[in-house]
């Protein structure tokens, strides 16, 4: 990895030197090495950063808000956003190529083997990002196509879920943070992208309630009463029939006049152009739902301020 002087850093990332001191000494953004003369010397990936939360700010994020949530939180944050290089792919495709083998025929000993293995290397975020989640894409892909038999797509997918609850279960709760409802409504039983995001929103310093799969619009609603959320965030993954679509936005729009309602999923993308003119919001990958909860907690701070 290169390693780059303040004077370069200030070129590369179009931030004076001052701000970059500043950044460093208040804010612990980055944290370069020293030379044998006592230079700073910087890192590729703390360019990179100084370039990322620049560019967030250029998106009205403060920099107070992005360095409350932490060196490390930033950096997974930054992965997450920036395309994965064709090189850095190729490990995570052969990982999981390698998991598909294990499964037909079924080598439960060798998936969870490696699984377990490459999962624990890694931040769980960037793991999620690029194992979990393109993993259960593919099982889920196998199945539609009748080459994965039915029973083997629920055991991969109990065991992403047992990951996801078990690292969710390690956090605090952010009893003061904004409140994030994240369900699947009616009619949707896939629930693993909804995970992930109830994950990421506890993560970042949100009051997360996860409420599952399958749940009536009119219990959701009445939740809603009762804890008055900042976001509602629902998982839409099926492709629906005209009716039933219609149906979803109806439901979708009342629940919007009272409360902030997103959606995401495959089923959300396919609605799109049905949202414009709509108070819904369309979330469609972790990099828009990490811009919005950003948002929200930036809102909830000020207010906390005030």
């Amino acid at each position: 990895m290169n390693t780059h002087r303040i004077h370069r850093v200030a070129k590369l990332t179009g931030l004076s030197k001052d701000v970059i001191r500043v950044w460093e000494r208040r804010y612990g953004l980055v944290k370069p090495s020293r030379s044998s003369n006592r230079y700073r010397e910087y890192s590729d990936e703390e360019v990179a950063l100084l370039r990322f939360v620049k560019a967030q700010m250029e998106q009205g994020a403060t920099i107070g808000g992005l360095a409350a949530e932490g060196h490390d939180a930033l950096v997974a944050r930054m992965r997450l956003a920036t395309p994965v290089p064709p090189e850095e792919q190729k490990p995570h495709e052969r990982l999981l190529d390698d998991l598909v083998g294990s499964l037909d025929p079924l080598d439960k000993a060798a998936f969870e083997r490696k699984l377990n293995g490459a999962v624990a290397v890694i931040p769980f975020e960037e793991a999620l990002q690029r194992i979990l989640l393109p993993l259960q894409r593919r099982i889920g892909e196998l199945w539609h196509e009748g080459r994965l038999n039915v029973a083997v797509e629920h055991y991969v997918t109990k065991i992403i879920q047992q990951k996801l609850f078990s690292v969710m279960n390690q956090l605090p709760v952010n009893e003061f943070g904004p409140r994030i409802l994240i369900a699947c409504p009616e009619g949707e039983t896939h629930e693993i992208g909804a995970q992930a995001a109830a994950y990421i929103a506890a993560t970042k310093g949100c009051h997360a309630y996860y409420l599952g799969p399958n749940l009536p619009y009119s219990d959701l609603a009445a939740f809603c009463e009762k804890v008055s959320p900042d976001l509602v965030l629902l998982s839409l993954t099926q492709l629906r029939q005209e009716t039933d679509t219609l149906h979803h936005i109806q439901q979708l729009e009342q629940l919007a006049t009272r409360w902030s309602v997103a959606i995401g999923g495959q089923g959300a993308r396919a609605i799109e152009d049905r949202l414009r003119g709509t108070k819904i919001e369309l979330l469609d990958d972790l990099t828009a739902l990490h811009g919005r909860l950003m948002m929200i907690l930036s809102t909830h701070r000020l207010a906390a301020r005030s």
